[in-house]
């Protein structure tokens, strides 16, 4: 039997839409572990200073064109089991979350 390969979803949301956000991945199957614990919604948050300046063609859900913009984010890291699930997660985030462009990264796990 086959083990699926395991997958770390990490992406960075302003704290207002946080619950949104994690509610949508976790639907579609992220956070959850493997195992006879049965744990479901795992997630590690960390908070920070995200900082960007849109371009003249954007629509910016936080501060305005051309201005140099920083402020609070959450950072919240999760795993995926399965390259389906990874990639339905990506495409529930993108839902949900307010930004134009959504900050986000899928890191490919080793098993050791």
């Amino acid at each position: 039997m086959a083990t699926l390969q395991k997958f770390k979803l990490i992406y960075f949301v302003p704290s207002a839409a946080v619950a949104a956000t994690k509610s949508a991945i976790f639907a579609a199957g992220a956070g959850r572990y493997p195992g006879p614990g049965d744990y479901t919604e795992a997630a590690f948050i960390t908070k920070g200073t995200g900082q960007f300046r849109a371009g003249d063609a954007a629509n910016p859900h936080i501060g305005k064109v051309g201005e140099l913009e920083e402020f609070e984010e959450l950072r919240v890291e999760t795993i995926c089991i399965g390259r389906d699930v990874a990639v339905k997660a990506v495409e529930e985030l993108k839902k949900a979350h307010p930004y134009e462009e959504v900050a986000y990264e899928v890191i490919k796990c080793e098993d050791i």
